[in-house]
């Protein structure tokens, strides 16, 4: 019941709270651009997805880019990528996913990529796109949905751009255990800043942390202080099933699109791998291997190095990435 209760919470609409927590659509934490509301019915309820809509800046129409989000970020985090495209005269459109951020966060949802995809193109047929066609970029866990979007809506997509996708290996076939939703949920109740800006440091950030990626610590960490905790951590146990059990590793030969992969050399990002042996744990997440065997699954990708960035280039170091992505969609608009 205390479940229900707090999906009920985060189902209301936006409201302001103290400053000290957020609730569990984010309330409280401003992005920087004006949020809009997509309101549609999936799985026999009514939902709400937050999206931010930037027109293009610049002289001229140079086209539409489509941004989603990892696990962990939401769409305020393409906050300096958002202002590249846009200046150079792109639309930018950058949703939160269901469960995720602003948006709804049902407590009976069955969370799949595919579905995602699906939700996104409700999304882009309700801004009026019917047929047209977009350049699609995700990152970490909005990289694994990209692709599924590129599968899913060939016809949709100019060109494909994957930042540190996670997926590119198969955790379970390797040998990491699985673990139930249960399981998930209450090892996300524990989560907290410190237990957040640690996991970055480590994981995705190679031991160099700058103060500003403590916004989006607290951006997170705050939703879980917060009256939604329960909502927040339960939609998180869910899409972390979702991301375990769904790798996209496998189908990166099946892509027809032109496709980028922008892979930061240092990460070492793997879900699971807390509960990994050893021997095994050691070789997850191997980011300069993964991104070279995805490179060449994938017919006629094009590879982007950052040696000395992790998880995160877009927020590591904006300018350089923006410069690298505004290249690669610009042969394909």
């Amino acid at each position: 019941m205390r479940i229900l209760a707090a999906a009920l919470l985060a189902c209301l609409p936006l409201t302001t709270l103290a400053a000290d927590t957020y609730g569990p659509r984010l309330e409280g934490f401003d992005y920087p651009y004006p949020v809009k509301i997509f309101r549609f019915e999936s799985q026999r309820q009514p939902l709400e997805m937050a999206y931010i809509d930037v027109p293009a800046g610049g002289k001229g129409f140079a086209g539409t880019v489509v941004l989603l989000h990892g696990k962990n970020f939401c769409a305020a985090t393409w906050k300096d990528t958002i202002a590249a495209l846009s200046a150079a005269s792109y639309r930018v459109i950058a949703p939160d996913q269901i469960g995720f951020c602003k948006s709804s966060k049902p407590e009976r949802y069955q969370y799949s990529f595919g579905q995602l995809a699906a939700n996104t193109e409700a999304l882009l047929e309700h801004l009026g796109y019917g047929e047209g066609k977009l350049h699609i970029v995700g990152h970490s866990m909005g990289g694994m949905l990209a692709a599924r979007f590129a599968l899913m809506y060939p016809q949709r997509t100019l060109s494909l751009s994957l930042v540190n996708p996670i997926g590119l290996e198969d955790w379970k076939a390797k040998g990491v255990p699985w673990r139930s939703i249960d399981a998930w949920y209450a090892g996300e109740l524990k989560t907290s800043f410190d237990s957040i800006k640690k996991y970055q440091l480590d994981v995705y950030y190679n031991g160099q942390w700058k103060p500003e990626y403590e916004q989006w610590v607290r951006m997170q960490s705050r939703m879980y202080d917060g009256p939604g905790k329960q909502a927040v951590a339960w939609s998180q146990a869910l899409t972390s099933d979702m991301v375990f059990n769904q790798p996209v590793v496998h189908e990166l030969p099946r892509l027809t699109v032109p496709t980028t992969l922008f892979i930061g050399q240092t990460d070492r990002t793997a879900i699971g791998r807390d509960l990994a042996p050893p021997a095994l744990k050691a070789t997850l997440g191997n980011y300069p291997a993964l991104g070279k065997a995805a490179a060449a699954a994938i017919p006629g990708a094009t590879l982007v190095s950052f040696d000395d960035l992790g998880h995160s280039p877009q927020v590591q170091d904006p300018d350089r990435f923006n410069a690298a992505l505004l290249k690669a969609i610009s042969q394909h608009d």
